[in-house]
């Protein structure tokens, strides 16, 4: 069995960073009372700028081993270099992370997976800075080819231009959704701490990822987090943690209730009869670009007209609030669906165009 699937919610928690032996050890044993399977702490920290702490790096492992020892918590750190690797096996730290800036880069991820060739060690991967699936895909299918047998996925946001309202780092929920779509298999934990920056907010967002069925969550503690070294905001105390795990509420993928089930399967039948026709509606609409970019054609327009683009964003805009439904959704969604007529339509003036060349 996965070392990950021991229970629901899988909790892993602990500092942002080992600071010293007593926060090392007094936060283990506060966490060691909770409902913790496995004891984090930043030993290398990559920061983005030169001058802050990074990191007690050998020091700090025996703290770890110190506190594995006393109260019997399985721990894991962040690995960013092949070095890390060993001096991390060295000291028989159980699990390893990697993360969010190692991922975003192939080569390094590729070294990492080298050094644990014939190492048999659970491997956690945090997505990538940028909202790209197939990168963080990509670095979790490097370590199972180089023989890790036993990989998670923890979702800790994502960079952006500008941080999203009330959060750090964006959460972007659909790639994490798609990930564990492509790959059911994968445990994949969710890092509010990260995503929030903000310890009033991470409740909140712990129990949104519950209930979208997450298999765990990593939160990071401290006893004094106010006086943390690094991501202050951002740590909870140990009892606010376990207040935390005593309200989160952990919902189930399937039910024995038969009268639920069944008014489910109803339900679901009604939606993939609509779905149905929505796909038959948007099929008969690209037939009608293809007729417009005919058109546009024979009077020697362009296929993106903007003055159109902008009103189709206002009246679609306007219908959705209407129909109290997000303006903001139903804007994207025709942003896809315009793109889609565009291609269309410069497809239909390439072919009229390479025609009349012949």
């Amino acid at each position: 069995m996965s070392f990950f699937k021991t229970s629901r919610p899988f909790v892993i928690a602990g500092p942002c960073s080992a600071e010293t032996r007593d926060q090392v050890l007094e936060t283990a044993r506060e966490l060691s009372a909770l409902k913790v399977q496995l004891f984090r702490a930043g030993v290398w920290k990559p920061r983005t700028r030169p001058g802050s702490f990074e990191g007690n790096g050998h020091a700090a492992l025996e703290w770890l081993q110190e506190a594995k020892t006393l109260y019997g918590m399985p721990v894991t750190v962040e690995v960013a270099e092949p070095g890390h690797i060993d001096l991390a096996l060295k000291a028989k730290i159980d699990v390893l992370w990697i993360g969010a800036r190692t991922t975003v880069n192939p080569f390094q991820v590729q070294r990492l997976a080298d050094a644990l060739k014939g190492v048999a060690i659970p491997v956690m991967v945090k997505n990538p800075v940028n909202p790209d699936v197939e990168l963080w895909l990509g670095a979790i299918e490097r370590f199972q080819q180089s023989g890790i047998k036993d990989v998670a996925a923890i979702h800790r946001g994502f960079s952006g231009y500008s941080a999203a309202v009330g959060y750090r780092n964006q959460p972007n929920w659909l790639i994490p959704i798609e990930l564990k779509r492509r790959r059911p298999e994968l445990s994949i934990f969710c890092d509010p701490s990260h995503i929030t920056g903000n310890r009033d907010r991470v409740a909140e967002v712990a129990q949104k990822a519950m209930d979208m069925h997450f298999d765990g969550l990593m939160i990071e503690s401290h006893p004094h987090p106010e006086q943390a070294w690094s991501d202050a905001a951002q740590q909870l105390t140990p009892q606010q943690l376990g207040d935390l795990l005593a309200h989160l509420v952990v919902r189930e993928e399937f039910t024995d209730d038969m009268t639920s089930l069944s008014q489910l399967e109803y339900l679901r039948q009604v939606m993939d009869s609509m779905d149905a026709e929505i796909i038959d509606l948007i099929a008969k609409r690209m037939e009608l670009s293809e007729r417009i970019g005919v058109v546009k054609n024979s009077c020697n327009l362009t296929a993106y007209q903007p003055a159109r683009w902008r009103e189709i964003v206002e009246t679609r805009g306007n219908r959705a609030e209407m129909n109290m439904l997000s303006k903001e959704f139903i804007v994207e969604l025709y942003e896809k669906i315009h793109h889609e007529s565009i291609r269309r339509q410069l497809s239909v003036l390439e072919t009229i165009e390479n025609k009349i060349k012949k």
